[in-house]
């Protein structure tokens, strides 16, 4: 664990918890870049045959991290292309239905993800849940959120739908009119459903924007889950602390799972 110049929140002080799903609690970050592989792969694909241009693959490391992790979809596509220097419609142009667009290659996105989770399953990290567990029988609440609109079926199919007492995701976004990270209006909902103040919340994140939006957020704790290798870029975008995984809290804070 990482705590050096941790100016943060203690955790035994905390009033609410904010955790990333993807990544935090359930191990789909890797499903969500093998589906963006998919989508961009094709596309830019065809793209350098119709341009006779040379073909440079979407990189589930550092495209991923860099451009599309914690992102709502349509923002993970124009954000990926416009680093490739490539913009499209964000809908169907009239005349021209073949046109690919944003909508077009977030929804294929979309089904390629589900397609995956169908097939291979999900799980919830061990660490994950005993740290949630711990902190619920402390008296202190923990919200899932995710800026995909399959968090409720992601918990579900990883048996985890029932360890969080508020959820919110991107259809509570596109009903509410929330941006997406690196704004922290995400975590601020979650932290208004909960009953508390972001500067005694937690935020857990293994998402460099998400990251930024905690500390945009002012949270009283910034928790960064560094599964990827991104410790320094945590700390130096506002992380109080960078953990490999939740459960190296649960000694340090004195919090133990019932």
């Amino acid at each position: 664990m990482d705590t050096e110049g941790h100016t943060g929140l203690t955790l035994d002080r905390v009033r609410g918890a904010v955790l990333d799903t993807d990544g935090v609690i359930t191990d789909t970050a890797s499903v969500h870049a093998a589906a963006w592989k998919r989508v961009f792969d094709a596309f830019l694909l065809e793209r350098t045959h119709a341009k006779a241009s040379r073909f440079r693959p979407f990189d589930m490391r550092e495209d991923y991290l860099r451009h599309v992790d914690g992102r709502p979809r349509a923002d993970g596509v124009r954000t990926f292309l416009a680093s490739r220097g490539v913009h499209l419609p964000e809908e169907t142009v009239p005349n021209h239905p073949e046109m690919m667009t944003v909508a077009g290659l977030a929804d294929r996105k979309d089904r390629y993800f589900l397609e995956f989770v169908g097939r291979y399953g999900v799980r919830a990290f061990p660490g994950t849940v005993a740290f949630v567990r711990a902190l619920r029988s402390a008296g202190v609440p923990v919200a899932a959120v995710s800026a995909s609109r399959n968090c409720a079926r992601v918990l579900r199919a990883a048996g985890a739908d029932g360890l969080f007492d508020v959820r919110v995701d991107s259809v509570d976004a596109a009903r509410l009119g929330l941006p997406g990270k690196p704004d922290p209006a995400l975590f601020l909902e979650a932290v208004r459903l909960m009953g508390t103040e972001p500067h005694l919340a937690a935020v857990a994140e293994d998402a460099l924007v998400g990251v930024e939006a905690g500390r945009r957020g002012h949270f009283g704790l910034v928790i960064g889950v560094d599964r990827t290798g991104v410790r320094e870029k945590m700390l130096a975008g506002g992380a109080h602390v960078v953990v490999a995984d939740l459960a190296e809290f649960l000694p340090l804070s004195g919090l133990q799972e019932s």
